[in-house]
């Protein structure tokens, strides 16, 4: 396995010519270690928000005169983003700015003096079969199913070390960073909640059902579950409408960035193929501006299909995810005659076969596909 740089690490050196670079992304997702990837180039100082010794330093503005500094969780600082706006606006010739978080940097940017225009934003992601250059082997795909797409856990090898991995960083996400930047009365009943959510991926979601299994407000329910997304334990996308189709057009679906934590086989690997489909949408607008929003498609009918990527509201993209090797869903069939300009992909974990139909639909093994992406 040929794995040595982050795919945003070119992307970050070239930005920090031009502004501040923001990278944000979930907890462990190799945020700092891609932070000193850059140091063969370039001297850096490594400031750590968390960390005593370095937060007293940040407050006094104690720096080296080493030509990149890099600010760690620094968001967990209520004046982070005046501070950040003074320290950019003086900054000499030449001096670079790097912030890393775990957390959304482009919510918590929000109020205070405005850092419009100073910075590039950037979202890492957990590895994927294209990152980990797996050419045409399948056991990426299956070592990815088996251990997740953060560093530690992945190259342990190991699952015991990743279900070990799994309960330390949910407990840190919910009894530090969690309290840090949010207000939060019901703790314990938010990490219920995160213990729950895993078995309902895959199926639209239902606030109302869930908030009365917890026993909370519907307005309760919805702040976590933005939480939650805020803070990269999950996502959610919405489905696709148009006006030529009957799509439903409400409740969203939601996924985890550790797809591990999700059992069942089935909604495992339709979560994993969401991430990479998620990392390879973020990694367009991040890095070309590009318009990308990742959906899915269900209509009255209870015709599917698991995603469908679209750029100015039009599908660009539709996938498919299956276990085994089956004949092309009704649902994907209906979308690409709709929409014939879309690629369109029905993928297997474990099917071999590979074959575009008379309709243009590519059928594959999912290393085949997901290798295309980054």
């Amino acid at each position: 396995m040929n794995f040595t740089r982050r795919y945003l690490t070119d992307q970050v050196i070239a930005d920090l010519s031009r502004k501040m670079v923001f990278l944000g992304g979930p907890r462990q997702v190799g945020k700092t270690t891609l932070s000193k990837q850059i140091a063969p180039l370039e001297d850096y100082d490594y400031l750590n928000w968390d960390a005593d010794d370095d937060r007293d330093r940040i407050l006094r503005k104690e720096f080296s005169s080493k030509s990149l500094w890099i600010f760690d969780e620094l968001h967990k600082y209520r004046l982070w983003r005046r501070y950040l706006k003074g320290l950019y606006d003086k900054r000499s010739s030449g001096q670079k700015i790097l912030v890393t978080g775990s957390a959304r940097l482009d919510y918590y940017r929000f109020g205070g003096d405005s850092l419009q225009g100073r910075y590039h934003y950037l979202r890492l992601h957990p590895l994927s079969v294209a990152e980990l250059n797996s050419g045409e082997s399948a056991d990426v795909a299956a070592d990815l199913m088996k251990l997740g797409g953060f560093p530690e856990p992945f190259f342990s090898g190991s699952e015991t070390e990743l279900k070990r991995w799994t309960i330390e960083n949910r407990t840190r996400l919910v009894r530090q960073d969690l309290i840090d930047l949010e207000k939060v009365s019901d703790v314990g009943r938010l990490e219920l909640l995160m213990l729950r959510l895993p078995e309902l991926v895959g199926s639209p979601l239902s606030v109302n059902s869930l908030r009365e299994n917890l026993e909370v407000s519907h307005k309760t329910l919805s702040h976590w579950l933005d939480i939650l997304e805020r803070l990269y334990a999950i996502f959610r996308i919405a489905p696709f409408g148009a006006d030529r189709i009957r799509a439903v057009k409400k409740a969203r679906k939601h996924y985890h960035m550790n797809w591990t934590v999700v059992k069942a086989e089935g909604p495992r690997f339709e979560n994993l193929v969401a991430s990479h489909l998620l990392k390879w949408v973020h990694y367009q607008e991040d890095c070309f501006g590009k318009e990308w929003e990742l959906r899915y498609f269900r209509d009255v009918d209870l015709r599917e299909v698991d995603f469908v990527i679209t750029e100015e509201n039009k599908p660009i993209l539709m996938v498919e995810a299956k276990l085994e090797d089956s004949p092309v869903t009704e649902g994907l069939k209906y979308l690409k005659t709709r929409f014939r300009n879309a690629d369109a992909y029905q993928i297997s974990l474990k099917g071999n076969k590979d074959y575009v139909t008379a309709d243009g639909i590519r059928v594959c093994p999912a290393t085949a596909f997901l290798r295309t992406l980054v």
